[in-house]
């Protein structure tokens, strides 16, 4: 049997500065930006909604009453938030996006894989 226990650092590539948290960077700022459409999507549907019982007694949303301008105020924090949380995970995952891809060949080098080398017929026994 052979002995190839080395250090595990010696066999791996651990790269330094910004770009060791670029993954979980990337896979963050995805979800966040799930979550933002999702909620942007929800309260599309809730302002369409609120419009509609509004407009349903004879009134319109393009009123200049107070109530008319209630309705239209009412999720423009949360839209507003989830614009602004929507465009900073972008420009996060697009940042660690650039930063994977310019570390994608820095793994190997010249020593390859780093691991041993298994044909076809080994991985049978």
């Amino acid at each position: 049997m052979k002995d190839s226990a080395g250090s595990p650092q010696s066999s791996q590539h651990h790269p330094g500065g910004l770009a060791r948290f670029a993954r979980p960077a990337l896979i963050a700022s995805a979800v966040v930006a799930v979550v933002c459409i999702a909620l942007l999507v929800i309260i599309f549907f809730l302002d369409a909604f609120n419009a509609t019982v509004y407009s349903v007694g004879g009134n319109s949303i393009d009123d200049d009453t107070q109530e008319a301008q209630d309705i239209r105020g009412l999720y423009v924090g949360a839209r507003a938030g989830s614009i602004f949380f929507l465009v900073a995970s972008l420009m996060v995952a697009a940042a660690a996006a650039v930063l994977l891809y310019r570390g994608r060949n820095s793994a190997g080098g010249d020593e390859g894989d780093g691991g041993e080398d298994v044909d076809f017929e080994d991985l049978g026994r």
